[in-house]
C-alpha cells in the first residue's frame, strides 16, 4: 500500500491546549472535526505519547486554536516537536485565557473554541476525544492552514546531503541515518511510526 494516499485526505493544522494545576501545555494536531451542530460536538484525536494527552483524560477540558496559512514554521516546532512534559511550552509565547481556564494563541491563528470532553474512545496509539463545544471565537479572517498547504509553503525542504543514507520522516522532517529503518522505529519529533518514513 501507498501511505502517501492518506496524505491526500484534507486535513487542518491546529494547536491544541490543556491545564492541570499550574502547567499549561499543548501541541500540534491535525484531526479536529466537527460532530454534531446541535448539541455543538466537537472530536480531537491525540497522540497517547503527547504530554497534553494526559492533561485532557485527566481535567476534561481543551482548546483548539486553528492555525492560518500565515502561520510560521517555528510554531510548529515549538508546539509540535518539543516535550512539554520538560519544558514550558507557554514561555516567550503570547496568549489569552479563556473562561475555561485553558490558554488560546491570538497569533497565527483565526478562532479557537473551549470543549469539555464527554467520551473518549481508544484508537491505539491515540485517544479520539468526542467534547461539548463550551466557547470560542473568530479571531481573524485569514484563511485555515491545511496539511497540503503547511507542507507546500510552510514546512521547509530538509537539506538533504548525497553522502548520507537513512530516511526522512514525511510529517515533521527529521532524518533517521542508517540502514535499515526498524520496523518498530518512533519518530522522536513527532511520534510517527516507521511508515510515515520514506528513504532519502
Amino acid at each position: 500500500m501507498n501511505t502517501e494516499a492518506l496524505y491526500k485526505i484534507s486535513y487542518g493544522l491546529y494547536i491544541l491546549t490543556a491545564h492541570e494545576g499550574d502547567k499549561e501545555n499543548g501541541c500540534i494536531v491535525n484531526t479536529v472535526m466537527q460532530i454534531t451542530e446541535k448539541p455543538n460536538r466537537i472530536a480531537v484525536a491525540v497522540n497517547k505519547s503527547n504530554y497534553t494527552h494526559g492533561m485532557i483524560e485527566r481535567t476534561g477540558v481543551f482548546n483548539v486554536s486553528v492555525l492560518t496559512e500565515q502561520s510560521k514554521f517555528a510554531t510548529y516546532k515549538h508546539w509540535g516537536f518539543q516535550s512539554g512534559a520538560q519544558t514550558d511550552k507557554t514561555e516567550a509565547i503570547a496568549f489569552r485565557r479563556a473562561e475555561n481556564g485553558v490558554i488560546y494563541l491570538e497569533d497565527e491563528c483565526n478562532a479557537y473554541l473551549s470543549a469539555k470532553v464527554i467520551s473518549s474512545v481508544d484508537m491505539g496509539t491515540h485517544t479520539l476525544f468526542l467534547a461539548d463545544v463550551t466557547d470560542g471565537a473568530v479571531l481573524c479572517n485569514e484563511p485555515s492552514v491545511t496539511y497540503a498547504y503547511y507542507h507546500k509553503n510552510i514546512k521547509p525542504a530538509p537539506p538533504v546531503s548525497e553522502k548520507k543514507k537513512g530516511y526522512i520522516c514525511t510529517v515533521c522532517g527529521y532524518i533517521y541515518e542508517g540502514e535499515p529503518l526498524p520496523d518498530d522505529f518512533i519518530c522522536p519529533w513527532c511520534k510517527h511510526p516507521a511508515s510515515d518514513f520514506k528513504p532519502l
